[in-house]
């Protein structure tokens, strides 16, 4: 069979799964997310673009009660209740020291760790690439059936402090993972048109 762009694109039940009628979840059932799933969506995600290959992204699972209420007291106004009644909150970090995997994920290039020795355009790769895989997190869980609630309203410097004490990893968000009640939340936010968004020269 010839591939071409039309035997390639998802089909019209996939687009709606991930972006059509995907939304952000506030509140969720009680059904468990297990590690066996939350593999299944590294293991679709990991396989998504990064500057070089840096994949500097580091994900924190937060699964026990005590870990649990202190994350949610360090979040931003209703996050914390949000954390406290999702079945898995993932907290998800970029690591600074990403390019010290550099000749094990990149190693037709061995210099490339050298570009990194400079800390400034080391964070900036750090964080704009970790942005990157969390915006994939998003969307490979959305991919095995569940839904997503990301918050960037956190106390970032305190979580690095509590959960990531020894590793030079900055905190970018946190994820609540499940499957959303469909009974709680507000209709869908507008979006901009097309013609607000991209330009041609």
């Amino acid at each position: 069979m010839t591939v071409t762009t039309e035997t390639r694109r998802l089909d019209e039940a996939a687009a709606d799964l991930l972006f059509r009628e995907a939304r952000t979840a506030g509140a969720f059932t009680g059904e468990e997310v297990t590690d066996e799933q939350v593999r299944a969506i590294y293991d679709l995600v990991k396989y998504a673009p990064t500057s070089m290959n840096t994949q500097p992204v580091r994900l924190l699972l937060v699964r026990t009660p005590e870990a649990r209420e202190r994350l949610a007291t360090m979040m931003s106004g209703s996050n914390g209740d949000k954390v406290r009644r999702a079945p898995l909150s993932v907290v998800v970090a970029a690591d600074r020291n990403f390019h010290d995997r550099l000749p094990e994920v990149f190693p037709h290039y061995p210099g490339a760790r050298d570009h990194f020795l400079d800390e400034e355009p080391r964070h900036r790769t750090a964080v704009f690439n970790g942005a990157m895989q969390l915006a994939y997190l998003v969307i490979g869980i959305r991919a095995l059936g569940l839904d997503a609630g990301p918050m960037t309203g956190i106390d970032a410097p305190a979580i690095e402090e509590a959960f990531f004490t020894g590793l030079d990893q900055e905190v970018l968000a946190v994820v609540n993972v499940g499957v959303a009640d469909r009974e709680v939340g507000h209709p869908r936010l507008p979006r901009l048109a097309y013609e607000d968004v991209v330009r041609t020269v």
